[in-house]
């Protein structure tokens, strides 16, 4: 073996799930490096009769990805695109290529592969080809099976072969075939949506005999993929976007076969249900405009060039059943609305009443001549099962998508009599259960209700021919397991609030909040080119055991009772949180919500009460604690921190790497007058946290000075209040609450009289927007506080709007900005106020994308350093590298300032510096 193997209870956890409903441990993972290791593998399965499953991204939604034997993971190493030829336009993959990497290759020859899975960041083209996977563009260009050309195989017997147009290469193949010719014909490709069972259609003679395609599709039941030859598209230039509005999803999905006739590229559902979801994960922050409505048709129509797309986009809008219509060109506005649709499975995990909805019968498919009639009808089958369930989907292909909200955490009946129901339902209007998703554990066994018994039969000749041993994921299509079998959350036991966070969203119980990761895996993507920050320490390390849903799944191995010892002091809860940054990114990015941060805080919570901490919670977690000290004579301090024998000890004392460097403290700690006068002036209080106030107080002076030259009078606390952010990141939530509390004493005063308070470090910020809600959520002076909070933008753009206040954005035309914004930001406050402030100012600036890696104590912890430094690297460091002498950077983090000082020498200002010092020159 040229790759690794482990059984590691850590690896077992994390390879137990995919995006399914399932949980099945693997005995073993292995991560291949080559189509040696892969042979080396099966033959040694094959001898001792070992079951085996290959994954690529874990994204499967069927559970087709799992199984208990071994596990062949080929995302990690086997990830080569070998050729790509635009002039044949074709291209050769291994399977663990990420499909968004072909799709970035072929773009500046005008070429893309087809089908576009809303998972395309992170699946691989081994699970594409496995599953017959679609999207939105399967509408114009086919399913995966339509465009393969080859593959290089091995199958359960161990014979290694290239299948193509070849049935004649394969012993027994063709006189099956031959002897099943009216089933075939009858029973197969009735409608482009067909993926349940084996796409035994394409071997008929009047299909070419292609080999390559019906192996596509059968989930690594019959083979493994080594290699894959697959057709290129032409891309289309400048498509437009038509969104139509309608009064429900059913009278949408009456207007399909209407306005197929235009031949559009793409056409997606949207239901008002996953809209209200949507709209509530993006917190006000830019949510996309709609037509008046509540179902929506998302629709992409091509053209020569960008006015001959928009032409024709609205020809096709004067032809819908509707008038409320938008048209978009191609740009920003329907890149939005197209991310809002890829990001369906994930506000979908969620009803709009806050219940968690599950997989199962989230794939079905009908021709779309019936769909209309098939959304009534599963609508009537949910509300007489007591469900609700939150639909979107491919409408063209006829393809719904729906999360259904089954009470899987009490019982599996109403579960299992759904399914049954719904796929009788999807029968008779000759749909069938799997649209693009596969049968997996999810649907297999419903195939012999689809299919006739010679048609079941014939699937079992056919894993005879390819897999007689029935090791290549057993359970699945042929022999399979119940919908009911292995399911994962009947499993799992409440984990009620414990003196910690009280996961109020959650119904109080950390066991549904750790469930809201349902495995779709947008955190294995690099999304800071589309400016996301998830997930730092998987983008530097591409480790399963460093991603956010590796981390989860480790933690609802604490909820399953299994009998076994994973408990919270379990070592590989330990080794599974260790490089988690708490940069909660994936609060934001994450559409599902998931908040490791907050989930990471309380198992520390847990795992150390009452017991001896490390050495760095007590410095590094409880450092507002000793600045305030410090603050008493902070040159003697510096003295002693800043000496090369002085910090060697501090940092040995503290826990911290030998190569971090201390911050100095500042020798004037910020002071002002905290008297508050009779100005008619509007009062605004300046809260100045304990980072600020010890470390940067000229950030402070800066942003009290530029507030009384926008109009405010401002006061400043009487006393100091911290939020508690370090007890927090360190899971001393006793702590945080008690400053927390102390914090709501110090402030109340003053919302009593109406002040606004505003903020200056965003990570301090944040935990008043978020944390403190959910540490003391009976207090109502939390929510007061958490509505009451602003950042310096937020105010400026609210003082641009007031005529009595005095805001006039300065001309920095003539400057150039480096951008950081702070992860805690980026999650709960979000960035545009700030770009606005920026781009009023007529300022160029470029505004990074992902973590800067310190993470308040993060980095500067004994063992972080290396992944510190990698995830800077990411985006931080090069753009630092980059840019010129006269480019300034700007971070209100105190973190990201320090991290890119240590790091590359550059100091940093932050919004309220480079504002003031503009404005007073101007």
């Amino acid at each position: 073996m040229h790759g690794d193997v482990s059984d590691a209870q850590i690896k077992i956890a994390e390879y137990s799930t995919d995006a399914s409903n399932y949980r099945v441990p693997p005995a073993l993972v292995v991560l291949p490096k080559d189509s040696t290791d892969i042979l080396s593998v099966l033959s040694i399965a094959k001898e001792s009769n070992i079951p085996v499953t290959l994954r690529g991204g874990g994204t499967s939604i069927a559970g087709n990805s799992i199984g208990t034997g071994i596990v062949i993971d080929t995302s990690v190493y086997m990830n080569k695109i070998i050729n790509l030829d635009p002039v044949s336009r074709t291209a050769i993959v291994q399977p663990g290529v990420i499909l968004s990497s072909l799709q970035k290759l072929a773009a500046p020859h005008g070429l893309r592969f087809g089908p576009d899975p809303s998972t395309q960041s992170r699946a691989t083209m081994g699970g594409l080809i496995g599953n017959n996977s679609c999207g939105p563009h399967a509408l114009s260009f086919g399913k995966t099976a339509e465009n393969v050309i080859s593959l290089d195989v091995i199958d359960g017997r161990l014979r290694r072969f290239s299948a193509q147009k070849n049935i004649d290469s394969i012993p027994g193949l063709a006189q099956l075939v031959s002897s099943n010719l009216a089933t075939l014909r009858t029973e197969f490709g009735k409608f482009g949506r067909q993926v349940s069972g084996y796409s035994l259609e394409h071997l008929l003679p009047e299909n070419g005999g292609d080999l390559a395609r019906a192996l596509t599709g059968t989930e690594g039941t019959l083979v493994t993929v080594l290699e894959a030859e697959v057709r290129l598209v032409e891309q289309s230039p400048a498509p437009a976007l038509v969104v139509l509005g309608y009064p429900d999803m059913p009278s949408a999905g009456d207007d399909v076969p209407n306005l197929l006739r235009f031949k559009p590229l793409a056409m997606e559902g949207l239901d008002i249900r996953l809209i209200d979801v949507a709209r509530e994960h993006w917190k006000g922050k830019g949510f996309p405009e709609l037509p008046s409505g509540k179902g929506w048709l998302m629709i992409e129509v091509s053209g020569h060039d960008s006015e001959d797309a928009v032409a024709r986009a609205n020809e096709l809008a004067a032809a819908a059943q509707t008038n409320d219509i938008m048209v978009l060109p191609a740009g920003p506005q329907a890149r939005t609305l197209w991310q809002l649709r890829a990001d369906g499975s994930g506000y979908a995990g969620r009803t709009a009443s806050g219940k968690q909805a599950w997989p199962g019968w989230e794939d079905a498919a009908v021709p779309p001549e019936n769909l209309g009639t098939y959304m009534r009808e599963l609508e009537k089958l949910m509300a007489a099962s007591n469900l609700q369930g939150v639909p979107f989907g491919h409408f063209g292909d006829g393809c719904i998508h729906v999360r259904i909200d089954f009470p899987l955490e009490r019982e599996s009946s109403t579960f299992r009599s759904f399914i049954e129901d719904a796929t009788d339902l999807v029968l008779k209007l000759g749909g069938s259960p799997s649209g693009e998703h596969g049968d997996g554990r999810a649907r297999s066994e419903m195939l012999t209700r689809m299919y006739s018994p010679t048609a079941i039969s014939l699937f079992a000749g056919i894993k005879e021919i390819f897999d007689p041993q029935n090791f290549l994921n057993p359970g699945v299509i042929v022999k399979p397991r119940r919908i009911d079998d292995d399911l994962r959350r009947p499993k799992a036991v409440s984990i009620a609030n414990g003196g910690g966070f009280a996961f109020a969203d959650d119904d109080n119980d950390f066991t549904k909040a750790i469930h809201r990761c349902v495995g779709i895996g947008k955190c294995r993507a690099d999304n800071t080119s589309t400016g996301g920050f998830m997930c730092p320490s998987y983008l530097a390390t591409k480790n399963e055991s460093h991603v956010t849903r590796g981390r989860a799944r480790v933690l609802q191995e604490i909820t399953q009772n299994t009998g076994k010892s994973t408990d919270w002091s379990s070592p590989i809860v330990k080794e599974s949180l260790d490089l988690c940054l708490s940069c909660k990114a994936c609060a934001s990015d994450c559409p599902a919500e998931v908040d490791m941060a907050k989930y990471k805080s309380e198992v520390l919570y847990q795992q150390y009460k009452g017991k001896l901490r490390p050495r760095s919670h007590y410095i590094l977690g409880q450092l507002p604690r000793w600045a305030a000290l410090a603050r008493i004579s902070p040159k003697a301090v510096n003295a002693l921190s800043q000496s090369k024998l002085g910090s060697k000890i501090v940092l040995k004392v503290g826990g911290m790497d030998a190569r971090r460097s201390l911050p100095r403290f500042a020798e004037q700690p910020f002071f002002a007058s905290k008297k508050t006068t009779q100005s008619s002036k509007p009062q605004i209080l300046l809260w100045v946290d304990s980072f600020t106030q010890s470390f940067t107080p000229t950030g402070a002076y800066a942003a009290k000075a530029l507030l009384e030259k926008i109009g405010y009078d401002v006061v400043i606390p009487e006393q100091s209040a911290c939020c508690g952010l370090t007890w927090i990141s360190t899971g001393q939530l006793d702590g945080a609450k008690s400053r927390l509390n102390k914090l709501l004493d110090v402030f109340e005063p003053y919302l009593d009289k109406g002040m606004e308070i505003v903020g200056l470090e965003p990570s301090c910020l944040a935990v008043l927007r978020s944390d403190l809600l959910d540490l003391l959520p009976e207090d109502s002076r939390s929510q007061q506080v958490a509505q009451s909070t602003f950042t310096i933008a937020e105010i400026i753009n609210k003082a641009a709007l007031n005529p009595k206040l005095m805001w006039r954005a300065p001309d920095l035309s003539h400057m150039t900005l480096v951008v950081q914004p702070h992860c805690h930001q980026h999650a709960v406050m979000g960035f545009r106020d700030d770009q606005e402030v920026l781009q009023s100012t007529g300022i160029a600036f470029t505004q990074l994308a992902g973590c800067c890696g310190l993470a308040g104590n993060f980095g500067m912890e004994d063992g972080h350093y290396d992944l510190s430094v990698a995830v800077a690297e990411n985006a931080l460091l090069p753009a630092l590298r980059a840019k010129d002498a006269t480019t300034v950077f700007l971070a209100d983090g105190f973190s990201c300032r320090t991290q890119a000082d240590q790091l590359a020498g550059v100091a940093g200002v932050t919004l309220s510096e480079l504002l003031l010092s503009s404005s007073t020159t101007s």
